[in-house]
């Protein structure tokens, strides 16, 4: 066979545009595009000879995105190896890319998704334990690269280490396998690139933080077949309460090899260490506390976390509509913590407030991997896109989890008292979680307009867990099915709409029936020519069942029973414009009606008809970003409301409605050389974020300059 390399561009965008929608219907294929393909969308499409096509219709103007460039993303990558339209998904969706979170600086994934519509984040503020979000008033499920975090989810991952997140709204088994209803989060990891490139910076900020960045790559061989990246960083910071630290080091290695246009293989390697506090104990109900106080215990506050991945990704087109991808990768992650909590209650008398201490270590190991066949063919006016595809995943983990009553404190004049003398655990298990999958789609398009998608995933579950307190085995089998099904309409070239039904399953426990999740929803796209813009609109209705809840039985007892019903419907708007060449705009707005339908307390009391938690009913958000004309000065300003919402599944206590306000400046004072400095919570607004035995509050005002090197 001919060296594939030397083929003219043209063949590969034909090929191309015969794809049909693929993403939405592709269970999150995760092989890398093209370094060379991402180079050719960097300048003019005429010049370079190709088009990023949409996957139906040919749109000269959808070129390869650049995360690193622009706010707007034309295209999801989730789908696999070709970028697949958005504008041709059917799915409400958002794309965060790397431009925007250096924009915002966005450290963490509750950072990142801030601006982002029907997500509400940061709810439990100073737990730092992990990213608190909910999508759509759910939970929602992360993966990286298209392949599920699963047990890995603890872990708060860096968004240096991403040239882009991407947020799928609603219920989806059937592209991602057993999944919380809300959604998906997709984290693009960075790739080698086949040019040279280099950015370093330090950074210096609010609560001590010292921070350096490096991020480098190039070719390794003349015939450019062989790329390498290298991404890390370390930060030495406090947080914003006492006796805390916040310590960060994360090194990413990537090599990408190329022997033609039809065939690339990559190589990840990345290692994360936290070294962290992960709570400061919360703040008693009385009244409103500084957040620098702290009420747990210097000795005993902990949180030490290290994770190893390695990723491998394969694709290989044959060049006549048949495309193999292959996608594995092995995770090991040890995550221990402890820390000391108050245990307030509004009729205290006094200043002395109980305290508890907690703490779980634990250890996890993860190996999961597909191989998905895909075939693309025309016939006539119809493009078909057939996808089957296999999937394995071997998850397996052990903790303890330990709890003792700790000593009370005096909030007027705190005494620490140490760590405890001893500790009893509550909880010691090993669990094995296996799955084996089976998906198919099929996607047709018909005169370039109508696009039909139905997918149907099978799931094998086999579920082991060893208790060791109660020294008991016990084991379950699942075998779950998800279908889903979509139309879209190009109404014009830069007008869709689609209607789908989506389905979701989520991962199971043993003994516990999965809950399921079902959700029906309207959209509309518009990606006007002659500006780089997206503008969405989605309504939904989304339904989860088999809710497990406390039910009080005739002789009195309670027992568990998958009878709860939980639903929201809502709306979502988002816009993402590059309004000029200087101003651009990021915003969005969600409407959630959320309501128990069936569900009781763990006392049997009833709260049909209520709210959901942490679910408000109105959010916006609206970040614009100005550079000054022939200038090498910019500004950033961003404004981000939140409804009041209920803390508790009773409905007892309600939260304020508030808006936060984010700032951003940049000057480029010397050619490649830039100076920003971001402040979120520009006010410094202080409210109660979540509250359970104690308060929490919202992050405070933090204030971070950072000088920045690309080359």
């Amino acid at each position: 066979m001919a060296d594939s390399k030397n083929k003219p561009k043209a063949s590969w965008t034909r090929w191309q545009c015969t794809t049909t929608a693929l993403v939405c219907c592709t269970p999150l294929v995760a092989v890398p595009m093209s370094g060379k393909a991402q180079e050719s969308g960097g300048g003019n499409e005429n010049e370079q000879g190709t088009y990023r096509l949409a996957p139906i219709i040919v749109n000269a103007q959808a070129q390869a995105d650049d995360n690193a460039n622009t706010v707007v993303a034309q295209e999801l990558w989730v789908g696999g190896k070709v970028a697949t339209s958005i504008l041709d998904t059917p799915a409400s969706v958002s794309v965060i890319t790397e431009k925007e979170i250096e924009q915002r600086d966005a450290n963490t994934t509750e950072e990142v998704l801030q601006y982002t519509p029907g997500v509400i984040t940061e709810y439990y503020a100073t737990d730092d334990r992990n990213d608190y979000f909910k999508i759509r008033g759910f939970q929602a499920t992360t993966y990286r690269d298209g392949l599920t975090l699963g047990s890995m989810r603890g872990v708060r991952e860096e968004p240096f280490a991403y040239e882009r997140v991407e947020v799928l709204r609603g219920a989806n088994s059937t592209l991602f396998g057993p999944a919380d209803p809300g959604g998906s989060v997709n984290f693009v990891s960075k790739r080698p690139r086949f040019e040279s490139f280099g950015e370093g910076y330090v950074a210096y900020g609010s609560f001590d933080r010292k921070e350096a960045g490096l991020d480098v790559g190039n070719t390794l061989n003349a015939s450019e077949t062989l790329a390498y990246r290298v991404t890390g960083k370390i930060k030495d910071s406090e947080r914003e309460y006492d006796h805390s630290q916040d310590d960060d080091e994360f090194i990413m290695g990537g090599l990408t090899w190329e022997p033609t246009n039809s065939t690339s293989a990559t190589l990840i390697v990345d290692y994360l260490s936290r070294d962290s506090t992960p709570n400061s104990g919360g703040y008693p109900f009385d009244r409103e506390y500084d957040r620098d106080e702290f009420f747990g215990e210097p000795d005993f506050n902990y949180h030490d976390v290290e994770r190893t991945s390695i990723t491998g990704l394969l694709t290989h087109d044959f060049d006549n509509g048949l495309t193999l991808r292959g996608n594995l990768r092995y995770s090991d992650l040890a995550d221990d913590y402890g820390y000391v909590y108050l245990t307030d209650s509004e009729s205290r008398a006094g200043t002395v407030v109980d305290r508890g201490y907690i703490g779980t270590g634990s250890e996890a190991r993860e190996l999961i991997g597909n191989a998905i066949l895909q075939y693309d063919a025309r016939f006539g006016e119809v493009d078909s896109s057939t996808l089957a595809g296999v999937e394995y995943r071997d998850a397996s983990s052990e903790g303890t989890s330990v709890y003792a009553p700790a000593s009370p404190i005096d909030i007027v004049d705190p005494v620490y008292s140490g760590p405890p003398s001893s500790l009893v655990a509550y909880s010691d298990t090993e669990q094995d979680y296996k799955t084996r999958s089976l998906f198919l789609t099929q996607n047709l398009s018909f005169f370039d307009r109508f696009i039909v998608t139905a997918g149907i995933r099978s799931d094998d579950l086999e579920l082991t867990e060893k208790d060791f307190l109660a020294n008991t085995d016990s084991s379950d089998d699942f075998s779950e099915t998800s279908v889903r099904g979509a139309l879209t309409y190009r109404v014009t070239d830069e007008v869709s709409t689609y209607v789908s039904y989506v389905e979701s399953v989520a991962p199971p426990e043993v003994g516990v029936t999965p809950e399921r999740g079902e959700q029906y929803e309207i959209g509309v796209k518009y990606a006007p020519f002659g500006m780089n813009a997206l503008f969405s609109a989605a309504i939904y209705d989304l339904t989860k069942d088999d809710v497990t809840t406390s039910v009080v039985q005739d002789d009195g007892t309670i027992e568990q029973e998958t009878i709860g019903e939980s639903r929201v419907r809502g709306l979502e708007l988002e816009a993402k414009a590059e309004l000029t060449d200087n101003l651009s705009l990021v915003g969005g707005y969600s409407y959630m009606d959320s309501e128990v339908e069936r569900g009781t307390l763990q006392d049997g009391t009833s709260i049909e008809g209520n709210d959901f938690t942490e679910t408000p009913k109105h959010t916006a958000s609206l970040w614009t970003y100005y550079t000054l004309p022939d200038r090498d000065m910019s500004f950033g300003l961003g404004a981000r409301y939140t409804g009041s919402y209920y803390f508790d599944a009773e409905n007892s206590a309600k939260s304020e409605a508030t808006t936060l306000y984010d700032a951003a400046f940049s000057y480029q004072f010397i050619e490649d050389t830039e100076l920003t400095v971001n402040v979120s919570n520009l006010l410094d607004e202080q409210h109660v974020v979540g509250s359970g035995t104690a308060d929490y509050y919202n992050q405070g005002r933090e204030v971070v300059a950072k000088v920045s090197y690309r080359w």
